[in-house]
């Protein structure tokens, strides 16, 4: 077989675009956010090692720490609820009526104490990705999308945002606790291996 190259000449053209950011309040679901609190300081026990990653955090746990600790599953559960949710009320789309679903390809816990940080990124491919806030100081740094955005941590809270979209954390003056997550969609007949 011949060996070909392949020569592209790919060119990036921006296009204004607005991105739309949910954020949703989960206060009630206290099962649910005491689980995860309980995740995050049982695997920074039992995996204390910080991922390297774009999170400058005192500590960063696997990408894979839903599958590492099962407290973890209630609160992907239900953001993957809202998120169909949001699909369905704000983006016209019934991924339940094309059968089509979504799944957590990816949970991640970090602890911010002062001065840490998260630099510029996205999390494309993902379809959705999320944080929720499981403590926040009043002084904890906003995340910031698009350099233009600030959305303020407030303890209890969630924000979904579509995976594409660019956002960092300055440095934080106050502490915060978060559960992070990647959100992908697949067709109904085909389960993803996890």
């Amino acid at each position: 077989m011949m060996d070909q190259t392949l020569t592209l000449d790919i060119k990036n053209v921006a296009v204004p675009l607005q991105l739309p950011i949910f954020c949703c309040d989960l206060n009630a679901h206290t099962h649910e956010l005491a689980l995860a609190k309980e995740a995050v300081y049982e695997l920074q026990i039992s995996h204390p090692e910080s991922i390297t990653s774009n999170v400058k955090a005192k500590y960063s746990s696997s990408y894979k720490s839903h599958l590492l600790n099962d407290k973890l599953l209630p609160l992907t559960e239900l953001v993957i609820k809202i998120a169909k949710r949001v699909s369905r009320e704000t983006l016209s789309c019934d991924l339940e009526g094309i059968n089509v679903d979504l799944f957590v390809a990816d949970c991640w816990c970090a602890i911010y104490e002062q001065s840490d940080q998260t630099i510029p990124h996205n999390h494309f491919p993902s379809d959705f990705s999320a944080v929720i806030y499981l403590e926040s100081q009043p002084e904890s740094a906003p995340i910031i999308f698009a350099n233009s955005l600030m959305v303020k941590p407030v303890p209890g809270s969630l924000v979904l945002f579509p995976g594409i979209l660019n956002h960092h954390v300055p440095p934080t003056e106050g502490r915060r606790v978060i559960v992070a997550m990647n959100l992908f969609k697949f067709p109904r007949f085909n389960t993803p291996s996890q």
